[in-house]
């Protein structure tokens, strides 16, 4: 009878380790099941997260790109008008350079 019991308790042993070795294996298998969800799930958000960052700088570009042609076109209008405006000057003034150079050139000092 004594052995009857030994050998049942070491039968309730055995079934214990192994019940033991069936949840741990199913721990380990449910923690490698959440690393891979999460990984996932970071990798979603990190590619959601590049493709905001990545419309927010097309956007400035853009907008950028917008300023810079009228930016362009405003010094283009700028330039010309203060062409213009030398011209217009240099047009006034002209004859009274010449008349000053005319007399500097041909006064004798003595």
């Amino acid at each position: 009878m004594a052995s009857n019991r030994g050998q049942g308790g070491i039968q309730q042993l055995l079934a214990a380790e192994q019940e033991a070795q069936r949840i741990v294996n199913a721990a380990k298998n449910e923690k490698s099941a959440r690393l891979k969800q999460a990984k996932e799930e970071a990798e979603k958000e990190i590619a959601e997260y590049r493709a905001k960052l990545e419309a927010e700088f097309q956007k400035k570009v853009s907008d950028s790109s917008g300023d810079s042609g009228a930016n362009v076109k405003r010094l283009d209008q700028e330039t010309e008008e203060k062409i213009h405006h030398l011209k217009t000057e240099a047009a006034r003034i002209s004859d009274d350079v010449v008349a000053m150079l005319l007399k500097y050139v041909t006064t004798v000092k003595k």
